[in-house]
């Protein structure tokens, strides 16, 4: 599985612990193991263009996804899931250390929710409805939940 990290953000970000992250979710989905992931960290001013530019919202949010090939989590009883570019999940950090600090967690643990919301969305979920939006955060619940059980770090044995 491909994830690759860029951080233009200028703030220090654990790029390894967001390529283990985004690997987990993606194991865990059944995700095509050749699947392409690309993971971008912003400041507020590029994720505000970014924001204006495609939600024709103003000002920086936490999270945006771009999906590129409509790739769908695997299921046991469905044809094997197909490789392909899943998409971009864009991050700014600096938005999430103040959703970190309103939450009362670390910024690394907002930067994994948001990239697990990312994700997500890259995958076909989506919030607009409430029957929607149940099954996208309790699946975001369980991933959250399942990466903190095996250590949420790099690897559960040292290895990204």
């Amino acid at each position: 599985m491909s994830v690759d990290v860029a951080n233009e953000s200028g703030v220090e970000v654990d790029e390894a612990r967001l390529v283990a992250l985004a690997r987990h979710i993606l194991d865990r989905l059944q995700v095509h193991p050749l699947a392409e992931l690309s993971v971008l960290v912003v400041d507020e001013e590029a994720m505000g263009k970014l924001h204006a530019k495609w939600m024709d919202e103003s000002g920086p949010t936490d999270v945006l996804a771009f999906p590129m090939d409509e790739l769908r989590p695997g299921r046991d009883d469905d044809a094997p899931p197909e490789p392909g570019l899943l998409g971009d999940v864009v991050l700014c950090p600096q938005v999430a250390a103040v959703q970190a600090r309103s939450a009362g967690h670390g910024s690394d643990d907002e930067l994994d929710v948001l990239c697990t919301h990312g994700i997500l969305h890259l995958l076909g979920y989506d919030h607009a409805e409430p029957e929607a939006e149940r099954e996208m955060f309790r699946l975001q619940a369980d991933l959250l939940a399942s990466w903190q059980d095996r250590g949420g770090r790099v690897g559960g044995d040292g290895a990204p």
